[in-house]
């Protein structure tokens, strides 16, 4: 193992945890050890992503469990000794047991400029809010949840063409700056730390697959923002055409008005479907109907939206429900 690395244990399930990952291993860090998800629990999770063909490449040691912070993989941790406790893309609280196993410290990243955005999804949620800036902060992790002390932050701007995904690689880009930054001052016995002012904090609630039900009497812009906020990895904006339940994965704005109501489906003079907002339209680039493949808006066109058609407005659902 390199003498001016220090022992990294990794902590890691997302999709944002794979280029950091591999950017470590591909600068040589000793990285003791790998703790991921196993399959079943990986697969409920949006964004999930499976590490361990890079670690096993790499030759590191892996272990896969449920929680981690279970005894055994606590046990399997500390049996590790590790200088650092790297936890990227875990949804999951670290507990005091398992933060005092590291001789240096145990670290984590946030997809936010905290302390604003603490919580979950808070690439999501900034983008639902229609921010034109988010960020990544490297902490010191503790008990509560994204409270520990900043060792190091990144500004990420959000441009109009961004989504989730787009803007994870983003934070994933960030993370190995910052790992390239502070892994040499942990060797030196000088990481930097300065505490979050917790009168600026704001706590984001957790998101459920549900909680992407498009309401078509919104603004384009606040429909546009809900669709590539919530696309993929994650389960996507959706809405209902009768009984079939349609997820749009891209949407794009067009401006304009209509005399009918919103939901109502049109079609441009190239085929593409446009559905009538509040104050405009939202042209479908890529959606998905129920049990199919993705596809196109033209292709939608031409298979399960017919016109005359329209989706379902919010308010009929809710009685439906």
């Amino acid at each position: 193992m390199p003498v001016d690395s220090p022992r990294i244990l990794f902590v890691g399930a997302h999709v944002e945890a794979l280029r950091p990952f591999e950017h470590l291993i591909a600068r040589s860090q000793s990285i003791v050890g790998l703790f991921t998800l196993e399959p079943e629990s990986l697969s409920k999770m949006s964004g999930g992503v499976d590490l361990t063909q890079s670690a096993c490449t790499a030759r590191i040691p892996v272990m896969k469990g449920k929680n981690v912070n279970d005894p055994e993989v606590i046990e399997w941790i500390r049996q590790k000794s590790p200088d650092v406790l790297l936890v990227v893309g875990c949804t999951q609280l670290v507990k005091p047991q398992l933060l005092a196993l590291p001789k240096i410290a145990a670290l984590g990243f946030h997809a936010s400029l905290l302390p604003r955005y603490r919580g979950r999804a808070p690439v999501n949620w900034a983008i639902l809010n229609g921010e034109s800036e988010t960020g990544n902060t490297m902490i010191v992790l503790e008990p509560g949840a994204d409270e520990g002390d900043i060792v190091s932050q990144r500004r990420i701007p959000i441009t109009f063409e961004d989504d989730c995904a787009t803007i994870y690689q983003k934070v994933s880009v960030s993370e190995c700056e910052m790992l390239d930054e502070v892994i040499p001052l942990l060797l030196q016995g000088c990481m930097p730390r300065r505490k979050q002012d917790p009168s600026q904090a704001t706590v984001m609630p957790k998101r459920w697959p549900e909680d992407g039900l498009i309401d078509w009497n919104w603004t384009s812009r606040r429909l546009y923002d809900w669709v590539r906020a919530l696309t993929q990895p994650y389960p996507g904006a959706f809405t209902y055409l009768s009984d079939r339940k349609i997820t749009i994965w891209k949407a794009g704005i067009v401006d304009g008005a209509s005399q009918n109501p919103p939901g109502s489906i049109d079609f441009d003079a190239n085929g593409w479907p446009l559905v009538t907002t509040h104050d405009g339209f939202l042209k479908l680039l890529n959606l998905q109907c129920e049990g199919y493949p993705p596809c196109t808006g033209l292709e939608a066109a031409q298979s399960f939206l017919q016109p005359p058609i329209s989706f379902q407005p919010l308010a009929s659902l809710k009685v439906a429900g």
